[in-house]
């Protein structure tokens, strides 16, 4: 469990750490454009509310009357759809991640420790799928998705990848 709460971590950091740098880059080159060719920037921010649907006129008083208030604010926003609400937390989505994947392991560890050692196997295997079911309907009630459906789709990829990490076990010659 901890092995593999560290694993996801570690992939969730990388990748939305990846993200980060991405937006500092727009970030970085939106400052650059904005010191260098501000005009060019205003025009770009008025064309963005007019293919909104803005009236020409209106857009150019709004573009220049956000800038004037916060002009690299407005830009990551409008331009590149970076806001505080958005932007990249690697250390925030890692501890998530980690915390997920605890959770998520907490009941499969608790079945292989309350399974007698002849029916661990089958005890953790038959309640994990049995757990995804009722997860992924949980899932699918809480966002208003098919109930059914969903329960169905995760617990045969669940048991899909129980099957696939059983088969490489046995291929690379694992005992259990």
């Amino acid at each position: 469990m901890v092995a593999g709460a560290m694993s996801m971590a570690a992939g969730e950091y990388v990748s939305v750490q990846s993200q980060a740098d991405a937006e500092q880059a727009d970030i970085a080159r939106e400052t650059a454009e904005l010191r260098d060719s501000l005009p060019a920037e205003e025009q770009e921010l008025t064309q963005i509310y007019i293919d909104r649907g803005v009236e020409p006129a209106t857009a150019r008083s709004v573009a220049l009357q956000l800038m004037a208030h916060d002009a690299l604010g407005t830009h990551a926003r409008e331009e590149l759809g970076i806001s505080d609400l958005t932007t990249a937390r690697p250390l925030l989505a890692a501890s998530t991640s980690a915390f997920a994947f605890v959770a998520g392991a907490s009941a499969p560890v608790g079945l292989a420790l309350t399974a007698t050692q002849d029916s661990v196997i089958v005890f953790v295997s038959v309640g994990s799928i049995i757990l995804l079911a009722i997860l992924g309907a949980l899932g699918a009630y809480t966002g208003g998705a098919r109930i059914v459906r969903a329960a169905l789709r995760v617990a045969f990829w669940g048991a899909a990848a129980m099957g696939f990490t059983a088969i490489i076990g046995r291929l690379a010659g694992a005992q259990l």
